[in-house]
């Protein structure tokens, strides 16, 4: 089901089972996270995830699972949370493009990347109350930090989903693009990624991801941005990035790490 291709600098990870939406087993989550640590290995400087057919993903196979017998918290302390944080901890930006059904561990895959652009024809929301369940993958507080607690669970108590466009307005993700501009997008924004500084990109992330989980406030974000831009230092890309502008002209970066 997870197709990797590496072009240059940029690495494209395919959820392809269009046939059952790109739901997810345990085995495609295993080589989910293998894919992403093949691109890792491979150095790429930017990465891109979607989904082949009618949908990103809607969520986790349960085809012919027995909820009698269902070891619930294995698949998701076990397969699915390792794979949101490989995603989130990938050392390059990764980029996703989001169409069709995007829902629970589909929408986790979203959360774990660092720019999503959506189509409008996404839909985004937690339909867990048709089955009996809870929205799962990060989905409670990607909603409460974002939409607020009177809206999350509107959104949970109706299991009303969101169009790409509602979903973009209320500051959920990047982005919404026609349905068939989004992974074009995607892409074109990967690559201009793969050309810049990777690593202050990377530092970025992670002062972002501080902030985010971290909450820590504004003197300990200032010095942890003043440890960043000291270790960016001594890369050729920030002696690159001065030179340029020196002699006005655009830099080239080579992603180097310090």
């Amino acid at each position: 089901m997870i197709e990797l291709t590496i072009q240059g600098d940029v690495a494209e990870v395919v959820l392809n089972a269009p046939e059952r939406l790109n739901a997810l087993g345990p085995a495609d989550l295993d080589a989910l996270g293998d894919a992403y640590a093949e691109a890792e290995r491979a150095g790429v400087r930017a990465l891109v995830l979607r989904g082949a057919g009618r949908a990103f993903c809607a969520g986790r196979d349960i085809s012919g699972v027995d909820p009698r017998a269902d070891n619930v918290l294995g698949y998701l302390e076990g397969r699915v949370e390792p794979v949101m944080r490989r995603i989130a901890d990938f050392p390059a930006p990764t980029f996703a493009a989001a169409h069709g059904a995007c829902l629970g561990v589909g929408l986790g895959l979203l959360i774990a990347t660092d720019v999503v652009y959506v189509a409008e024809s996404a839909k985004i929301g937690s339909p867990f109350k048709n089955l009996g369940a809870t929205l799962d993958s990060g989905g409670h507080a990607l909603f409460l930090e974002r939409l607020g607690a009177h809206r999350t669970l509107d959104l949970i108590y109706s299991g009303r989903l969101l169009t790409g466009a509602e979903a973009v307005s209320l500051g959920l993700f990047s982005r919404v693009f026609a349905d068939d501009a989004a992974l074009e997008a995607a892409r074109a924004a990967a690559a201009q990624a793969a050309s810049g500084p990777t690593q202050a990109f990377v530092a970025s992330k992670r002062l972002v991801a501080s902030l985010r989980d971290e909450r820590v406030g504004l003197w300990r974000s200032m010095s942890d941005e003043n440890r960043a831009q000291a270790a960016l230092c001594d890369t050729d890309d920030y002696r690159e990035g001065f030179a340029a502008f020196q002699q006005k002209r655009m830099p080239v970066f080579a992603g180097d790490r310090p």
